[in-house]
C-alpha cells in the first residue's frame, strides 16, 4: 500500500516528468536560445532547472525506499548498453 508521503513524492515526480517533456518540446520548437518574452531565462536554462527538479525527486524516491539504488543503477547500465547498440548518441 502506498502511504501518503510516498504518494506525494511520486505525484510530484510525475509532475516534474511532464514539465521536463514540456521543456524539451519548447527547445524543439524554439531552439535552446529561444526565450518566452515574459521570462528572464532561455529554453536551455529552463530545461536545466527542470532536470534539477527531477533529480531532486529521484533523490527523494531513493531516500524513502520507493526505488532501490541497486535496481535503478542496473537499469541505467542496461539502458546505456541498449543505446550503444541501437542508437548513435553513444558514439
Amino acid at each position: 500500500m502506498v502511504n501518503d508521503k510516498e504518494h506525494e513524492i511520486m505525484s510530484i515526480f510525475q509532475e516534474e516528468c511532464a514539465e521536463n517533456v514540456q521543456a524539451v518540446s519548447k527547445i524543439f520548437r524554439f531552439d535552446f536560445d529561444g526565450r518566452h518574452p515574459d521570462k528572464s531565462y532561455n529554453n536551455r536554462e529552463h530545461l536545466e532547472e527542470e532536470v534539477g527538479d527531477l533529480l531532486a525527486m529521484i533523490d527523494l524516491m531513493l531516500e524513502n525506499n520507493i526505488v532501490a539504488w541497486a535496481n535503478v543503477n542496473k537499469a541505467r547500465r542496461k539502458k546505456f548498453e541498449k543505446l550503444q547498440q541501437w542508437s548513435n548518441v553513444m558514439n
